[in-house]
């Protein structure tokens, strides 16, 4: 306790890190290769998808944790704003006129007659959805189901990956929905247990099993990713002579830190946890590195998707 405060509730604070942080990324595609402002807001979509994702998977991992309804609909809420001005800007580029100058009509028919608008559309009605749904259930505590906020977010997190560019290429389709939804799991229930997880017994019970299925989430994203990149790019020169390349590029270097800091959690921080030898507050610092480091890796991979 510190005046009051349960130990370690002033540190979720440190949680806000995850959008600078997403943001570098951001800025670090920009400059690897120019991408449009829209990447920013696709970031944050998101990063708000992943985490109402995680917190869904949630109880199918430490089933004593009890799901926050009201963090869900206000995540799922956020989600739903987010997604409206991805398609906001998604329109304005299509139309030409650009976000800020974009007419009713325009907007109104590229959700009626371009694919990609009546796909984000159906992903605003799924988020709106889960929004409604979680706060009917914050409301109505013995009529909740986290599993159907599971399906409709795993759905919304999917859907436009699967219709992207990739589904031109054989298999393409199943290797973007693979790789978004692992990544999504990957990040959202690590960002689900540090928002939820109180407690040293808290951690010991959880961190070990999300450990357990961080590593094939992990596995799934490294592999549709260099299989996803070579289809793209075409061979390996493209990685250093363009800019979708060199983003790219240093998605996969940043990966490549994580698979050796998930190592090395594996074999320290989990360990001591699960012998319940972790303080909470030391759980929550180094959950808040990973998801912090993730999330430059989700904006390099949000400025690829508005590239790509």
């Amino acid at each position: 306790m510190r005046n009051g405060v349960p130990s370690g509730t002033d540190d979720r604070f440190a949680l806000g890190l995850v959008i600078p942080a997403g943001l570098i990324g951001v800025l670090l595609a920009w400059t690897l290769g120019g991408v449009p402002a829209a990447s920013a807001v696709r970031f944050c979509a998101d990063i708000a998808g992943a985490t109402v994702l995680g917190l869904a998977v949630l109880p199918r991992l430490a089933d004593r944790i009890e799901l926050p309804w009201r963090m869900m609909a206000v995540l799922a809420g956020l989600w739903c704003c987010l997604e409206f001005a991805t398609l906001v800007f998604a329109a304005g580029e299509v139309a030409g006129s650009g976000a800020t100058a974009l007419s009713p009509a325009d907007f109104g028919t590229y959700l009626a007659r371009i694919s990609a608008g009546q796909i984000g559309l159906a992903i605003l009605l799924a988020t709106a959805a889960i929004a409604v749904y979680a706060a009917i259930a914050f409301r109505r505590p013995g009529q909740r189901s986290p599993d159907l906020v599971l399906v409709f977010a795993a759905v919304s997190v999917t859907l436009r990956p699967i219709t992207g560019h990739m589904s031109q290429q054989p298999a393409g389709s199943v290797l973007a929905g693979v790789h978004a939804l692992a990544a999504s799991t990957w990040l959202g229930l690590l960002l689900a247990l540090a928002l939820v997880v109180r407690g040293r017994r808290g951690w010991a019970d959880a961190l070990p099993r999300y450990s357990a299925v961080a590593l094939p989430m992990i596995a799934a994203v490294a592999l549709t990713g260099v299989i996803n990149g070579l289809v793209r790019l075409g061979g390996i020169a493209p990685f250093v002579t363009t800019g979708y390349g060199r983003i790219m590029l240093a998605k996969t270097v940043l990966l490549a830190v994580l698979l050796a800091l998930g190592w090395w959690w594996r074999r320290s921080w989990v360990v001591a946890a699960a012998r319940h030898q972790m303080p909470a507050e030391g759980s929550l610092r180094r959950a808040v590195v990973e998801v912090s480091v993730m999330a430059v890796v989700f904006g390099l991979a949000a400025s690829l998707a508005v590239t790509g």
